[in-house]
């Protein structure tokens, strides 16, 4: 038995902003699962800012890429995966894949809990909020919070589990004004604003005008020069992202220009990769699968439906059009 399937190359790349253009869709077929393997039909991908710089170097062209999914095994020849079994894998950007035991996991089932969300809050996304938090900054209750983008995927996740954690004021900035409402009306922080509003020193200080006790930083440049310059002093920055500098690799930032400020305020800056902590994916399900369960904890994500909209959806993620987790949709689990 073979299967056609779809998938998605990269042909060429980017200088800038990526485009349309530098990606092809092309079909093929799949064999039928040999000794030690499984055929799986996607479900759910992931597109993730991280998948910007893969573009230049690491990514091969013309070659299948790399991508967080969600699918069901449809035939097996591998004792770990049964048929109907909902796994994890890492072969992204195409309907169909051939995994073995070793690249799979298997997902459990907790009513109320979607599977996407393990793309999302209980995903890649979510543990990046869950180290950032409870390893990096060690937040204790009561402890204020900043977070750079925070209407994306890390940074929703991020200030909900804030709260959970018992974080005194939460403070985020986004890209628009529905951002901005989406964080303080639905989200819960105490204030937010849009960064395209004026300097983004200025617009933090005048959030959080007592300054902060922990910044997550996800963009890079100005917005981590102004989370340095409000971190109060001994306070903890995590830096997690720098989405700002994705599309221009090689050239550095023109900010921040008070790095030396770390020292003076005796800051610790501490950035992470959250590949380095899969030991804590079991913990932050424990963790958070009641959260969300009870409803205190919701995965925020914004769906894309169709195979042929997933560099749609990866474009538009990186243009910030997202709220919450981008995640592409082939068929319901």
């Amino acid at each position: 038995m073979t299967v056609r399937f779809s998938a998605v190359h990269q042909v060429a790349e980017p200088e800038g902003m990526p485009a349309a253009e530098h990606f092809a869709f092309v079909t093929g077929e799949l064999p039928a699962p040999t000794a030690g393997t499984a055929l799986v039909e996607n479900l759910y991908l992931s597109v993730d800012p991280y998948m910007r710089e893969c573009m230049n170097g690491v990514w091969a062209l013309d070659s299948p890429l790399e991508g967080r999914s969600i699918g069901r095994v449809m035939a097996s020849e591998d004792p770990r995966l049964a048929v109907g079994d909902l796994v994890f894998h890492r072969q992204g950007w195409r309907t169909h894949a051939l995994v073995t035991g070793e690249e799979a996991r298997v997902l459990p089932r907790h009513d109320g809990v979607p599977p996407s969300a393990y793309l999302s809050t209980l995903g890649g996304t979510g543990l990046s909020a869950y180290v950032a938090l409870t390893r990096i900054a060690r937040l204790e209750p009561g402890d204020s919070l900043y977070i750079s983008a925070a209407a994306g995927g890390v940074g929703t996740a991020a200030g909900q589990l804030a709260r959970i954690l018992g974080a005194g004021r939460l403070i985020g900035s986004a890209g628009s004004a529905a951002k901005v409402r989406h964080l303080v009306e639905d989200l819960g922080f105490d204030a937010a604003f849009d960064y395209h509003d004026g300097p983004v020193t200025e617009l933090l200080a005048k959030a959080a005008p007592d300054g902060v006790d922990v910044c997550l930083e996800n963009v890079g440049g100005e917005h981590l020069e102004a989370a340095i310059d409000a971190v109060r002093s001994h306070g903890r920055i995590v830096w997690c992202g720098a989405v700002s500098t994705y599309n221009d690799p090689g050239r550095p930032p023109a900010a921040p220009r008070n790095l030396y400020d770390v020292v003076g305020k005796s800051i610790r800056l501490e950035g992470f990769l959250v590949r380095n902590y899969p030991h804590l994916q079991e913990e932050m399900e424990e963790r958070l699968v009641p959260h969300i369960r009870s409803g205190a904890l919701v995965p925020d994500e914004t769906v894309a439906d169709g195979f042929g909209r997933v560099v749609e959806a990866f474009l538009g993620m990186l243009r910030g059009e997202n709220t919450g987790k981008m995640i592409v949709r082939l068929a319901d689990a």
